[in-house]
């Protein structure tokens, strides 16, 4: 007998074709399904109850995962979720908590399937444990999926699953999290499906096993029986469904939510413009030491019912900001559901069918192994989204009713601090590991109508939660000095980015350094772009306070309430860092809030002083962002125009325009911009700046400092990359109104060519 060892391709999943799942399958394999008739026969109100009750319950696979877990990042930030999925794995039903898991669960099904069915065959009574990103079920090894299968008279029925991020499974870094990582060998070990549970039994070996690898064995060992135990909630009540109502019709109904979610989506897209749209946004920094810039790019093109996501032209993999096609995938999802599928009941299955994906191996957001992917959901697969967003926000700002979904990029990425060390507090000492889950309350991006809701949360998490401060402080050795929110942290716009907000903490009730992990990013390069000439929200900061002060302020008892009366020694944190904090040290995090939409010059000074008001934007920022004088309605204006005389005198026009066009019978393209005939021209003066063709349109540019962008922008680029950043602005010639406003390298690509139109693509 001959024994082959799989290469690393076998360890990869994409999406299949059905039909030819199904006939891959061993004979051994009964599968359940139903007719297309069975499917077209469906009661409606049966079909309403049955669809509402797979959806109950999932809600209550996470009320028990919650109920038994004992870490943070499920029962406060709930960094979790659920599905429910046919026979061959498609998603029928997902939960409301990290969407981004979404397009990850789907392929690790596929995948064991394929590669399981007959050794060591997949029977009534088992579920699989799975961490490894290329095969799929979660987006980096520290989320972990179990799954079962759930049989019915001897034949697959369906799949319930239960993922997870873990706080610690090994590897290089505290948290898993190696900043210096250069491929996955120093990060978690990834592990392939295995069965966790035979015939209703927990393997003791493979679970002991499992929790060996952690450095908090507890917190795992409790997460594993608790994804177990949601799973049996899954199990037990789709069982009571089919005993209730018939096999035939819960199949049934499970097939009509898949094809309901399908249609409705494809109708939905049969409504909008034809064309692509273009965008490209940096992770800056791969890995500790490294000073770069790492560039995603995708274009979007919508035909007729269908879209296609091309990433052609992303940088190669880098360092550890790398995630595989799962976490691609994810990123997607985490944009469309929001933005195209709010209103349709979440059948990933069937929404899933109404795009295509093109992308090169080895590429940032398609990683192919052995690469570094620890950072992939929080860098990689979350820009990704975010680019897919910008781009469906173009689509969908062309028309009123549809610009209510239309947002600015909410907080641009995940900022990553893991501490861990020797708790003091009890008779025995005890080691402690935590992820600082404060930037859940991040700010979300302004829309055509609305401000960014302030510390709102995540675009990817919709049920996210921040930590309750008192809790953390209960947990582990260390003293809250502040959490609040930023002002000016918002993106400035005509209606303003959410807040986001900072925390900064002393060890307290440790005699030793702890350990201080970092993996961030959107410090030199904005993640949080705005739409329409809003700007974008505020970067993100990590700061040690070395030789502090805090002791003595204490003692004196007062709370301090800045940095600057902490130390006079403060170290900016690299994107990708190993550092410590020691006691008497102060460590301070400023997460990201939303971009802002508009132009701020064209906010309702009202609106800007309520914002003062309510300490949403400081005074300063009131008169030198958004030209507003406080209380006076003549200076107010004079100031604006100062600020629009300024934008004239300080660009650079590009090409001429072509006079003024009658907006009698314009289209509206977004806030600044209508169609007329095959003119683009300024929807607040008439200026024609182009046509509808590939030419670029007639617009001033203007490069400048970050920190023109607005006081929010409070990260130094040259500390992080060595490429020149500038704050970019393109404005009508004519009126100089803001049209498009980033923090951008100075090379990013000229938007002149896009900016307002789309490439009519045709087929």
């Amino acid at each position: 007998m001959t024994m082959s060892i799989p290469g690393s391709e076998v360890f990869s999943s994409r999406p299949v074709d059905p039909d030819e799942l199904a006939r891959s399958l061993p004979s051994s394999l009964e599968v359940h399904t139903v007719t297309q008739e069975q499917i077209d026969g469906l009661d409606p109100l049966t079909y309403e109850v049955i669809r509402h009750r797979l959806w109950s319950v999932t809600d209550e696979m996470g009320e028990a995962l919650k109920r038994m877990s004992g870490s943070p990042i499920v029962t406060d930030a709930n960094d979790f979720d659920f599905a429910i999925s046919d026979e061959l794995g498609q998603e029928v039903q997902v939960g409301l908590y990290n969407t981004m898991l979404v397009g990850a669960v789907d392929l690790a099904i596929y995948w064991t399937l394929r590669h399981r069915a007959e050794n060591p065959g997949i029977e009534q009574g088992d579920m699989f444990l799975c961490n490894d990103p290329w095969v799929g079920g979660g987006l980096h090894q520290n989320d972990v999926i179990v799954y079962q299968p759930v049989f019915h008279d001897g034949k697959l029925f369906a799949w319930t699953s239960a993922i997870a991020h873990q706080p610690d499974l090994g590897g290089v870094g505290l948290g898993s999290f190696s900043p210096a990582a250069q491929d996955v060998f120093s990060e978690s070990l990834p592990t392939p499906p295995i069965k966790v549970v035979r015939g209703g039994q927990l393997q003791r070996d493979v679970a002991d096993a499992w929790v060996r690898r952690s450095r908090v064995p507890m917190l795992v060992g409790l997460d594993l029986r608790a994804k177990i135990g949601a799973n049996n909630v899954g199990g037990e009540r789709l069982q009571a469904l089919i005993a209730q109502y018939g096999a035939d019709t819960v199949k049934a109904v499970m097939k009509r939510m898949m094809s309901d979610a399908e249609s409705r989506l494809r109708s939905k897209l049969r409504s909008l413009p034809d064309g692509s749209w273009t965008a490209t946004g940096y992770q800056d920094q791969s890995h500790e030491g490294d000073r770069d810039l790492h560039k995603i790019t995708v274009r979007t093109t919508k035909t007729g019912d269908r879209l296609t996501f091309d990433f052609t032209g992303t940088d190669p993999q880098a360092g550890v900001i790398n995630c595989t096609y799962a976490g691609m995938r994810g990123g997607v999802m985490l944009a469309l559901l929001p933005i195209l599928a709010h209103d349709i009941p979440w059948s990933a299955g069937g929404l899933m069918r109404c795009f295509d994906l093109i992308t090169e191996e080895g590429t940032l957001n398609n990683a192919t192994f052995p690469a570094a992917v620890g950072r992939g959901p929080i860098g990689p697969a979350w820009l990704t989204g975010n680019l897919i967003a910008e781009c469906l926000s173009q689509i969908l700002d062309r028309d009123l009713e549809l610009g209510e979904n239309v947002q600015a990029t909410c907080c641009g990425t995940w900022d990553t601090a893991v501490i861990a060390g020797l708790d003091e507090r009890g008779e025995q000492p005890a080691p402690f590991l935590s992820i600082m889950m404060e930037p859940m309350a991040g700010g979300y991006g302004a829309r055509p109508h609305a401000d960014g809701v302030d510390t709102g949360g995540l675009f990817c998490i919709p049920m996210g939660r921040v930590p309750d401060v008192e809790m953390t402080e209960f947990l582990y050795p260390l003293l809250t000095l502040w959490r609040r929110e930023e002002p000016d942290s918002g993106g400035p716009g005509r209606h303003r980015g959410g807040l986001g907000a900072s925390i900064a903490f002393t060890p307290h009730g440790t005699s030793l350094p702890m350990g201080l992990v970092l993996a961030s990013a959107g410090k030199a390069v904005a993640q949080n772009a705005g739409l329409a000439g809003g700007h974008p929200g505020n970067s993100g900061l990590d700061v040690v306070a070395r030789q502090s002060r805090v002791t003595e302020i204490l003692a004196s008892g007062r709370m301090p309430s800045s940095l600057e009366e902490v130390s006079d020694t403060l170290e900016p944190g690299q994107n990708y860092a190993s550092s410590y904090l020691a006691p008497g040290e102060v460590f301070a995090m400023t997460w990201q809030g939303g971009g802002g939409y508009g132009d701020p010059l064209t906010r309702d000074p009202e609106a800007v002083a309520r914002d003062v008001r309510e300490e949403k934007i400081t005074e300063a920022a009131a008169k030198s962002v958004y030209g507003v004088v406080l209380g006076d309605e003549a200076a107010t204006e004079a100031e604006r125009s100062r600020l629009r005389n300024a934008r004239r005198d300080r660009s650079r026009v590009a090409g001429e325009t072509r006079g003024k066009a009658d907006l009698a019978s314009m289209r509206r393209i977004d806030d600044n911009l209508v169609e007329v005939g095959s003119d683009i021209a300024c929807r607040h003066c008439g200026e024609v700046l182009g046509d509808t063709g590939d030419g670029a349109l007639a617009l001033a540019v203007y490069d400048g400092a970050p920190t023109d962008a607005g006081p929010q922008i409070i990260a130094t680029a040259c500390d992080y990359v060595d490429t020149p950043v500038v704050f970019r602005q393109y404005s009508c010639p004519s009126c100089w109104t803001a049209l498009s406003s980033a923090v951008v390298p100075a090379d990013h690509p000229d938007v002149a060519t896009s900016l307002g139109r789309s490439t009519v693509t045709a087929g």
